[in-house]
């Protein structure tokens, strides 16, 4: 992938080496997580969060010992290239979704981008790590510990190449730009129904689509991609689909439980939203009979 630096933006907040703060009302990761569910959790849903929690929230120490002024309140930590290529690609979001809000006569409202480690303290609650990237709506910001993308390659199949990262990134932002186009209310408005895991997946399979349309207008713009990058979000998205979760943390599948969509529907998603770039599809997701349609 190809990263210019000068392109660079200021909506990311480096808080790696920092307290989590209180944990909120009611407390636990439990709860943490079923606040944001539908909304966050990349390839998590509940019950794996705190099956697969020592897969995914490993090593964040080490990595956070690395980085300059780690742990010191008020000193300012010296820029390191996760940071960079955060900012790279949060500038690339950006810039793609606010020309695409503004064809569809809408005012795009930027993000917040927080990279962490161990924990953090959200809108929507404290988090551990052990969730990973996730998108809150209460404070209209997208989090991750980089150490996840270790964990997705090394226990979970994935890719941790650069595209696979901006891939990860892009999908939660795509969560930012369902709540701002009324797609989250959609499946809040199924909490509590025998529908809510069929419309989690449905809005998941759209963030996948929203990351491949946020790719197809990056690269015609910037021409970012190389060889193998669109392979290495492929085989991430193929890596965390809930078929493939469940199969390797329980050693077998539940469909009805499903809140993501299978590896197949997730690489679908992704590859229909990276070849077409097209917006006027995205009600199609709530369109179809069943997320098994999609």
């Amino acid at each position: 992938m190809r990263v210019d630096e000068s392109q660079s933006s200021d909506n990311v907040e480096d808080r790696r080496g920092m307290s989590g703060g209180t944990m909120a009302a009611g407390g636990g990761i439990l709860s943490v997580v079923v606040a944001l569910v539908g909304v966050f959790v990349f390839g998590l849903d509940p019950n794996q969060a705190k099956q697969l929690g020592n897969v995914v929230g490993g090593g964040a120490g080490a990595l956070r010992d690395k980085v300059a002024g780690a742990g010191e309140p008020g000193k300012q930590r010296a820029p390191d290239e996760v940071t960079k290529f955060t900012k790279f690609v949060t500038a690339l979001t950006e810039e793609v979704w606010t020309e695409q809000f503004r064809e569809l006569g809408k005012r795009y409202e930027k993000p917040k981008v927080v990279i962490f480690d161990t924990q953090v303290s959200t809108g929507c609650g404290n988090a551990p790590s052990a969730v990973g990237p996730f998108y809150c709506p209460a404070d209209k910001k997208v989090y991750f510990d980089p150490s996840y993308f270790d964990e997705l390659e090394r226990k979970l199949g994935g890719s941790k190449a650069a595209f696979s990262q901006a891939y990860v990134i892009a999908h939660e932002v795509g969560h930012h730009v369902q709540n701002l186009l009324g797609y989250s209310a959609r499946v809040d408005a199924k909490r509590g129904t025998k529908q809510e895991n069929d419309y989690s997946v449905r809005l998941e399979l759209q963030a996948d689509y929203l990351a491949g349309c946020w790719a197809y207008h990056a690269d015609r713009k910037h021409h970012i991609l190389e060889a193998g990058d669109l392979e290495s979000a492929v085989k991430s998205a193929n890596a965390i689909g809930d078929d493939r979760l469940q199969t390797r943390s329980k050693g077998w599948t539940s469909p009805e439980s499903y809140t993501h969509g299978t590896s197949a529907q997730r690489v679908k998603a992704f590859t229909a939203g990276y070849k077409t770039g097209d917006l006027t599809k995205l009600d199609a997701f709530f369109e179809a009979r069943s997320s098994g349609d999609l």
